[in-house]
């Protein structure tokens, strides 16, 4: 058996893509909030604000580069894909995103310009790519990585989706997550 810091093989993680297509694709569920208030540091939420103008209250995202893109204010990521590939809920905040959501994502679902309500907030997929990078090789694995930017990973966006706030709002862990356009 392997320990929660060893990683899966591809073949195991291929093995998960099934479980991770039965995601509900109209309503679904908010199931970890995240906030990176420094580069590396997270926190866990059990209630956040999202605003048009600064995404996630607290978070870095406006803060880390010169020019923050409007487009990528929010990650939303399938958490039974961060599931399968962190390992342990423990894990699932390295994966950097801010809102672990049980919903489909994949582009047929969700396509850019979907847009999502959340509590009281709604934000909107946009066309801005979210892909495996060097910090998610070093948390889960080249055979991680490979897997969430293989052919089925970016059809079903695996390693998630950006987004930006289009009504502000609260957001709670447990909140449904619904198509509204």
């Amino acid at each position: 058996m392997l320990s929660p810091m060893e990683h899966l093989d591809r073949n195991a993680l291929d093995a998960g893509l099934d479980e991770i297509r039965r995601s509900p694709s109209d309503a679904g569920r908010l199931e970890l909030i995240v906030r990176r208030p420094e580069d590396g540091e997270r926190e866990v939420l059990t209630e956040a604000t999202l605003d048009t103008a600064v995404g996630l209250e607290g978070d870095n995202w406006g803060t880390r580069t010169a020019n923050p893109n409007p487009k990528a204010q929010i990650t939303l990521t399938n958490v039974r894909a961060t599931a399968l590939v962190a390992r342990t809920p423990e894990r699932w905040p390295l994966a950097g995103d801010q809102l672990y959501v049980d919903f489909d994502l994949s582009g047929e679902n969700a396509p850019p310009g979907t847009h999502l309500a959340i509590g009281s907030a709604v934000v909107e997929i946009t066309e801005i790519p979210h892909r495996g990078c060097r910090k998610y090789l070093d948390r889960f694995g080249a055979d991680a990585l490979k897997f969430v930017n293989s052919e089925a990973g970016l059809e079903l966006n695996l390693r998630g989706v950006n987004a930006r706030v289009v009504v502000a709002g609260t957001v709670r862990t447990g909140d449904r997550i619904r198509k509204t356009a």
